[in-house]
C-alpha cells in the first residue's frame, strides 16, 4: 500500500502545493488591459457551471475578479475547475482578456482572466452562512466564526482603512517632529474612573498588576524626562459595560507635548484630522475648527458632544413664561430651574398624541418629571397646558421660538441638570425619526473650558470630571476651596457628528498646585502618596508645561467607515458581557494555576 506522500507526488491527492507559482497580482488590482499574463489567488465566491463554460469569482482583500473556462482551456485544468466550490483556495495563472458582458459593480468587471493553469490549494467545508451575503445573518453566528466574517468585503474594507489610519496617523505625527514611545502594559493600579482589569503577581504574593485604562501618567513622566512630543498608538482597557462606541479593549492614538500651550495642541490637530479626512474620505476639513465652550454646547443642545449638522437647537423659555400658571412652569422657576424647549419642525403629521407619550417615557426614563408639548396641526394648536394659559401667553410662547402650523414644541422644566440632557437626548431622536441628519457631511468642533469639578450626589463630594491632573484655568484658581461649582478646566473634547473622538487637558506642573489639587479631591496625604507619590516626587526636579490628548482610533475608523457599532472595525470584538464568541473566552483556569498565582475562587 503506497504511503501517503508517493500518492501526493504522483498527483493522486487533489490538493497542490504552490509549486514555481508565484502570485504577480492580487484579484482587484490585475492590469486592466488585454494581453497581460497574471498568476492571482484568493478563495472561491462563486462557481457558474454552464457545461462548456466554467466562470469562477475569486476574491482577496481587494476586491473580485472572474476566471474563465472554456474550449481552449486544457482538460485536466478545466476538469479541475469543476471540482471546485465556494470558499475552496485556489492560484490560476492565464491571460487576461475583456469580457464579453461587463460587471460594472466591480473594478475588474470589464476583463477576465482566461486560466491556462489552476492549483487547488485548500478545500473548505461549507461553511455556516454565505461570506457574499453575510449582512443577513445573525451576529451571534457570525462572531462565532468571525474568521469566516472578516473575508466579506464590508468587513475587510473596513480593517483597511483603519490601517490607513493609522499608517497615516504615524506619518503625520513622525513629520512633525514627534517619537513613538511604547509604555508598559502591566502597570499599578490608580484611579481612573472605570474599573481596572487586573494581573495577579505570581512573584509578589497578594499583589497586583493593572492593564492600563491609558498611558497617562506614564506619558507626564516622559515630558518631565525631556522627550517633548510623545506619540503612541496605546491600547487600553477598561472593565464596564460595553456598548455600540465601547469596547474592554481599544486602540488610542495618544500624543504629549512640551513648551505649549491650549492652542498648539489643538492646531496640531487639526493639521491631522484635515490630512485624514483628505486621503482617506476625500473631504476637505477647513480649519481651524470651531470652538464652543461646555456652558455653551449644553444650552444649545443639551450634550458635551453634540451632533451639529442639523439644527433644533433648545431655546430658554424662562422669561416668556415666568408669569404663567402653570403649576410645573412656577415650581421649576422657584427652585432656581428652567424652562426650556426644542421646535421640531414639521414635526406634528410624524409626532402623534401616541408617539409624544413615548417620548414622555423616554424624558421620564432619563430623569425629567414629565414632558408638555404643543402640537400645531389644525388651524388652533393643541396644547397640552392650555387651561393654565391666559389669553395670548400660547401665541407668546409659539412666537418667541418660531413655531408654527405643521410643527411640535417639547418643553421640559427643572433643573438644568435635568432639563438639558432630556431635550438634548429629545433632539437626537427626533431628527432621527425625521431622518433629518445628513449622512455625508462631516462636523467636527472642539468643546473646551469644561468643569474642573462634578458633583457626586452618591458620596457627597466633588470628583474629577477630567482627572485630577488637568490645569484648571487662571482666572478660576481662586475658586479652588470656595466655589468649586465654578471652576473650568484647560481642557478639550474633539466632536464628530455627535461623536467624542478624543479628550485632553494642559497638565497642572507646580507641585504645590497639584498636592492642592489632591486635597481638594478629599485624598488625604497618605492617599496622595501610595497612589501618586512618584509621580509628586517627579515634579521635585523640574517639569515644562506640557498638554496632551487621547484620540479613540476605533471610534475614528467607525465614523470614516460610516459603520453602526465598535464591532465593524475591530478584527475580534467582544460582545456585551465582555465575553469573544469565536474563542469562547474567558474561561477558567485550572487549579495549579491559580495555585502559582496565589489564588482561589470563591463562591
Amino acid at each position: 500500500m503506497r504511503s501517503m506522500v508517493e500518492g501526493f507526488l504522483e498527483g493522486d491527492i487533489i490538493m497542490d502545493t504552490m509549486g514555481n507559482m508565484r502570485r504577480t497580482h492580487y484579484c482587484g488590482e490585475i492590469p486592466l488591459e488585454g494581453g497581460v499574463e497574471v498568476v492571482v489567488g484568493g478563495f472561491v465566491q462563486r462557481v457558474r457551471n454552464l457545461g462548456n463554460l466554467i466562470f469562477i469569482d475569486l476574491r482577496d482583500r481587494t476586491g473580485l475578479v472572474q476566471l474563465a473556462f472554456g474550449d481552449d482551456t486544457p482538460r485536466d485544468v478545466f476538469e479541475k475547475a469543476e471540482t471546485l466550490r465556494n470558499e475552496y483556495v485556489v492560484m490560476a495563472k492565464g491571460t487576461v482578456t475583456p469580457r464579453e458582458s461587463v460587471n460594472k459593480d466591480i473594478k475588474t468587471g470589464a476583463y477576465e482572466i482566461r486560466v491556462n493553469e489552476l492549483k487547488l490549494l485548500s478545500k473548505a467545508q461549507t461553511p455556516p452562512f454565505e461570506v457574499s451575503n453575510s449582512d443577513k445573518v445573525n451576529d451571534e453566528l457570525k462572531l462565532k466564526y468571525r474568521y469566516l466574517d472578516l473575508r466579506s468585503e464590508k468587513l475587510t474594507k473596513n480593517l483597511i482603512t483603519r490601517h490607513e489610519i493609522a499608517k497615516i496617523a504615524r506619518e503625520y505625527f513622525y513629520e512633525n517632529g514627534f517619537i513613538e514611545i511604547e509604555t508598559p502594559m502591566m502597570i499599578r493600579s490608580t484611579p481612573e474612573g472605570a474599573r481596572d482589569y487586573l494581573v495577579p503577581s505570581r512573584v509578589h504574593k497578594g499583589s497586583f498588576y493593572a492593564l492600563p485604562q491609558s498611558p497617562q501618567i506614564y506619558k507626564q513622566l516622559l515630558m518631565i524626562a525631556g522627550l517633548d512630543r510623545y506619540i503612541q498608538l496605546a491600547r487600553c482597557f477598561r472593565d464596564e459595560d460595553l456598548r455600540a462606541d465601547r469596547q474592554p479593549e481599544f486602540t488610542q492614538i495618544d500624543l504629549e507635548m512640551s513648551f505649549v500651550d491650549v492652542d498648539d495642541i489643538l492646531e496640531i490637530t487639526e493639521g491631522f484630522m484635515k490630512r485624514l479626512f483628505k486621503e482617506v474620505k476625500g473631504v476637505d476639513i477647513e480649519t481651524p475648527l470651531p470652538r464652543l465652550s461646555y456652558k455653551d454646547a449644553m444650552n444649545r443642545y443639551g450634550s458635551d458632544k453634540p451632533d451639529t449638522r442639523f439644527g433644533m437647537e433648545i431655546q430658554d423659555l424662562s422669561e416668556t413664561v415666568r408669569d404663567c400658571e402653570f403649576p410645573v412652569f412656577k415650581n421649576a422657576l422657584e427652585m432656581g430651574g428652567s424652562v426650556r424647549a426644542i421646535v421640531v419642525k414639521n414635526g406634528a403629521s410624524v409626532y402623534t398624541r401616541k408617539e409624544i407619550d413615548k417620548l414622555t417615557e423616554h424624558a421620564k426614563g432619563i430623569g425629567a418629571k414629565g414632558l408638555a408639548y404643543i402640537r400645531w396641526v389644525e388651524d388652533a394648536p393643541n396644547c397640552s397646558f392650555a387651561k393654565f394659559l391666559h389669553e395670548g401667553e400660547l401665541d407668546t410662547i409659539l412666537s418667541t421660538l418660531g413655531a408654527e402650523k405643521g410643527d411640535v414644541v417639547l418643553i421640559v422644566a427643572d433643573k438644568d441638570k435635568v432639563v438639558l440632557p432630556t431635550l438634548g437626548a429629545l433632539r437626537l431622536i427626533c431628527a432621527k425619526k425625521l431622518d433629518i441628519i445628513p449622512k455625508d457631511k462631516y462636523n467636527l468642533l472642539w468643546i473646551v473650558e469644561m468643569p474642573f469639578f462634578e458633583y457626586n450626589d452618591e458620596t457627597g463630594h466633588w470628583d474629577a470630571m477630567h482627572h485630577p491632573f488637568t490645569m484648571p484655568l487662571d482666572e478660576c484658581l481662586p475658586y479652588l476651596d470656595t466655589d468649586p461649582a465654578n471652576v473650568r478646566a484647560k481642557c478639550y473634547d474633539l466632536v464628530l457628528n455627535g461623536v467624542e473622538l478624543c479628550s485632553g487637558s494642559m497638565r497642572i506642573t507646580d507641585r504645590e498646585l497639584q498636592e492642592h489639587m489632591f486635597r481638594a479631591l478629599g485624598m488625604t496625604d497618605e492617599e496622595i502618596a501610595a497612589k501618586f507619590g512618584f509621580l509628586v516626587d517627579a515634579y521635585k526636579y523640574g517639569t515644562p508645561p506640557h498638554g496632551g490628548l487621547g484620540m479613540g482610533l476605533d471610534r475614528l475608523a467607525m465614523l470614516l467607515c460610516d459603520a453602526d457599532s465598535l464591532r465593524d472595525v475591530v478584527a475580534f470584538p467582544k460582545v456585551q458581557n465582555a465575553s469573544e464568541l469565536m474563542s469562547n473566552c474567558p474561561t477558567e483556569v485550572d487549579e495549579e494555576q491559580l495555585k502559582e498565582l496565589h489564588l482561589a475562587i470563591t463562591e
